[in-house]
């Protein structure tokens, strides 16, 4: 199958041009497929003519997003909703991926699919336009809501703390933010038996919540970072938990960042590993 990829040095996109090795892939990155130039994208995407449009690339930059307005909504949502009506064009399917932070963190429990959307910051609002402009559009398509995201690559968590941890004696690290940590690994694979399903008649279209299993802070995380320096008797600074309040940034971050995975599951037979062992298998 041929698979148009954007996003191509991207966390998710380079573990995805792993996991669908066995197809024909075209990744492409910013300079071919510029997502902050929407009017060009459906002249590419029927030119190469792809069987599936897998749209790995975003601004992610939530901070930065404060400043950046309209560039990040040209990115997260006007340049979705192009891709959409290409692949309408065309009638084959979109996979894409958003995030927790349509959500305001206010519930208790885990988010579901069905629970109303209500961002805190430019980049949540963003992502939460392409969503709209995916699903108003007539493309078959997975709009696949993730959290927390890391890799070996790129500008992440993982790397940070991993730097930080090993330079510093002592380290502060907000305790009151609850998510699931998720490898870009895991996102890969499971985009790859979505895939497979997909091909075999699956066609259960929508938007779906897709993590790796289990919860934590990001004080839990930089613990669990941590412990696997330590194992590796490398130095690793002491930490300490601190509130959201201790740690004001330019976009507010939801509190409550679980997202409740079973949808995906009943629909797909979608299920991602534990965070833990998803975090060896990155650090493996």
């Amino acid at each position: 199958m041929r698979i148009l990829i954007s996003g191509h040095t991207g966390q998710v996109a380079r573990e995805l041009q792993l996991a669908l090795s066995e197809h024909e892939l075209i990744s492409l990155d910013r300079h071919a497929f510029d997502l902050a130039q929407p009017s060009s994208l459906r002249r590419t995407i029927l030119r190469e003519q792809p069987d599936l449009l897998i749209n790995a690339a975003a601004h992610t930059a939530v901070d930065q997003a404060e400043q950046e307005q309209a560039l990040a909504f040209t990115i997260n949502a006007e340049a979705p909703g192009v891709m959409a009506v290409a692949c309408a064009e065309l009638g084959i399917p979109l996979i894409h991926y958003s995030t927790d932070y349509v959500f305001d963190g206010s519930k208790a429990s885990p988010y579901s699919e069905d629970d109303t959307p209500n961002p805190l910051s430019v980049y949540g609002s963003s992502k939460l336009a392409g969503e709209r402009a995916i699903a108003d559009s007539d493309c078959d398509h997975l709009i696949l809501r993730t959290s927390w995201v890391y890799s070996r690559h790129g500008r992440n968590f993982l790397l940070t703390m991993q730097r930080l941890l090993q330079e510093r004696e002592q380290l502060n690290v907000v305790a009151d933010q609850i998510g699931a940590p998720t490898w870009a690994g895991s996102i890969a694979g499971a985009t790859a038996e979505l895939i497979d399903a997909w091909q075999q008649g699956n066609r259960q279209w929508g938007t779906y919540h897709l993590t790796n299993r289990g919860e934590t802070s990001w004080f839990g995380f930089a613990q669990a970072i941590g412990d696997r320096l330590r194992a590796s008797a490398k130095p690793c600074a002491k930490l300490q938990p601190i509130p959201t309040s201790d740690y004001p940034t330019p976009a507010r971050r939801p509190l409550n960042s679980r997202l409740d995975c079973s949808k995906l599951e009943r629909n797909w037979n979608v299920r991602l590993p534990e965070w833990q062992k998803a975090l060896d298998a990155c650090l493996a």
